[in-house]
């Protein structure tokens, strides 16, 4: 089903990312790509997988170029870039939207653009009846 495929994750870096990462790892998927900011992360990543078929890509959802770029020759897109931390989204909920809204939507529209064949969007739990910034800017 994979053969030949390729998989991004954006928020890779995330116990997320690395969960869905370990689960592809060893399937005939082509090629998984890491898309995040952290590059410290990405290096730890690169150290502890040692392994080929994984690239890393520097880059924030907030930047629909860099996205863009990212997905190209992408068939399965994972979704998991977010601000997730309740205090974080409280004090900052500006950048809460900014990434945890308009960072979706420019992953959505990248995908659509580059013919991703299927697209899964991460949501927390929070985000069913929000009570607060965190909530109402999650996916």
């Amino acid at each position: 089903m994979f053969n030949s495929k390729t998989l991004i994750i954006t928020g890779g870096t995330g116990s997320f990312g690395n969960a869905v990462l370990r689960r592809f790892l060893n399937t005939d998927m082509k090629e998984i790509r890491i898309f995040s900011r952290d590059e410290k992360k990405q290096d730890d990543m690169r150290k502890l997988y040692n392994n080929s078929k994984i690239k890393f890509h520097i880059g924030d959802v907030r930047d629909y170029d860099s996205v863009a770029n990212a997905m190209v020759g992408v068939d399965y897109v994972f979704h998991a870039a977010a601000l997730k931390q309740v205090p974080s989204c409280e004090f900052f909920p500006v950048q809460a939207v900014k990434t945890n809204v308009l960072g979706a939507e420019n992953v959505i529209r990248a995908a659509i653009a580059k013919n991703a064949k299927k697209l899964i969007v991460l949501s927390t739990d929070k985000a069913v009846y929000p009570i607060n910034a965190m909530g109402m800017s999650n996916k």
